[in-house]
């Protein structure tokens, strides 16, 4: 895969009822069983796409930040999107913008992530399309 600035992959995600009883068992607090979809859950999203889709196996997670703007909510689609904003080739590094989103459009939640590629001569500074 070539990689280039403006290059996206995107991920749909319902999270259920259940997953929140999951989580609130994994996270051994039986009790307390979330009625928003929790931060770690949604930077999972990020993950999966950092480490499966763009840039994908053998990425090596560097640096995340992530803002909550607002909760996301269980039973609703959410969209996560990473999306290449910088390339350091020299450096084998890709700067990526992530954001979430609800079905209805309202961003939950906005950040950066930096990455190191190993395969260097696989990043183009080119814009997709060009």
């Amino acid at each position: 895969m070539i990689f280039s600035l403006g290059q996206q992959a995107l991920l749909r995600r319902t999270f259920t009822s259940e997953d929140m009883r999951a989580f609130a068992a994994l996270s051994a607090d039986h009790a307390a069983v979330p009625a928003s979809v929790p931060g770690p859950l949604v930077g999972g999203l990020f993950s999966y796409l950092l480490g499966v889709r763009l840039p994908g196996p053998g990425t090596n997670y560097l640096k995340q930040s992530l803002d909550f703007l607002a909760p996301a909510p269980v039973e609703e689609e959410l969209t996560a999107s990473v999306t290449v904003t910088r390339l350091r080739p020299d450096k084998h590094l890709v700067d990526l913008e992530t954001i979430c989103e609800t079905a209805s459009g309202i961003r939950i939640c906005q950040g950066r992530a930096l990455v190191y590629v190993e395969d260097v001569e696989q990043l183009t500074m080119q814009p997709p399309g060009s």
